[in-house]
């Protein structure tokens, strides 16, 4: 499928996968229109410095996507919309269950609604891991339970069911991706792996919460190539993917993996302030992708330390953007 001129809307665009989604589409000479979070500064989040009004196929918009009306005039004329928009920090979500229903589930309906009076000709929806929970069997495929231990995760479910009602109830185009942790240059410190580097590349200890939990971790250009083919598939309409690596390890290991290639001497202590409610903590995830292979040849590039590679030498060049130490939530 050739992207040149397909007219697509990213919500959610200037957040971390978003704006990496959007430099691809773009690349590929789609005609893109980034819908990023409205705030008074005009700051369109990560694709902020990046783009000029000079380019042709970008347009960026600010809004919300709790507003109805706004996203229904943001969806007009498009073929194909992603859909990303959310709050995904967990912690947050302990401080304020509220926003993540009115962003996460009505947000999603907002835009489903819209695509389905617009008729788009696809629609990708964004879900997340942690819809499963702490794995009942690994590797997780996709008929695995779903378990809200979080806020955010209860959200999440919400918002995927939602997705599927608008495919099973009036057959919309929609595709559910599932991406496991996805990590790489311009994320924030919410997430664990930008969390140890600021820490190793600033000062002599690291400071996290629990050790044990279990991740599938997948850079951000395997997981953008994820979207991208999924869409581009018809294979895939009315289905729920996942995409993750398959290989799983503890945040003890992946705090080693880090501090080899930063330092070495710089030590990791475990942060009460950073150890979430034990029935809350999401246990282990580990990723059965299969499903992807299957349907459209999808498998990641890279491997977990080319991954981290790259992020610690984009970091090092923007470590003055992060607030280091500081937890994050």
């Amino acid at each position: 499928m050739k992207w040149k001129d397909k007219r697509v809307l990213v919500t959610g665009a200037g957040g971390f996968i978003g704006s990496h989604l959007v430099d691809e589409l773009v690349k590929k000479g789609a005609d893109v229109t980034a819908f990023v979070h409205y705030n008074s500064r005009n700051d369109w989040g990560m694709l902020e410095g990046r783009y000029s009004d000079k380019i042709p196929n970008l347009t960026v918009i600010s809004g919300d996507v709790a507003d109805t009306l706004f996203v229904k005039k943001a969806v007009i004329d498009k073929d194909y919309v992603f859909h990303l928009a959310a709050l995904i920090g967990i912690p947050y979500s302990y401080v304020a269950p509220e926003s993540y229903v009115n962003t996460n589930i009505k947000g999603t309906l907002n835009v489903m609604q819209a695509c389905l009076e617009q008729e788009v000709t696809r629609v990708v929806h964004t879900s997340t891991s942690e819809v499963y929970g702490t794995a009942q069997y690994t590797p997780i495929d996709e008929k695995h339970p779903q378990q809200g231990q979080s806020p955010y995760s209860a959200s999440k479910i919400g918002a995927d069911k939602i997705a599927e009602s608008f495919y099973c109830s009036f057959g919309l185009p929609v595709t559910t991706i599932r991406p496991f942790n996805t990590f790489g240059p311009r994320q924030s410190t919410r997430a664990v792996i930008p969390t140890i580097i600021t820490q190793a590349l600033t000062a002599k200890t690291v400071k996290l919460g629990s050790l044990t939990p279990v991740r599938d971790l997948t850079y951000v250009a395997d997981t953008v190539n994820g979207f991208i083919k999924l869409a581009e598939s018809r294979k895939t309409v009315g289905k729920t993917v996942n995409t993750g690596s398959g290989r799983g390890v503890t945040i003890g290991e992946l705090a080693d993996i880090i501090i080899r290639q930063v330092n070495p001497k710089v030590r990791v202590i475990c942060e009460q302030e950073r150890v979430r409610p034990e029935k809350s903590e999401v246990m282990e995830l580990l990723c059965d992708n299969r499903c992807a292979a299957e349907l459209y040849g999808w498998k990641p590039a890279y491997s977990l330390e080319q991954g981290i590679s790259l992020t610690i030498a984009w970091m090092k060049e923007n470590i003055t953007s992060y607030k280091a130490g500081r937890y994050t939530v």
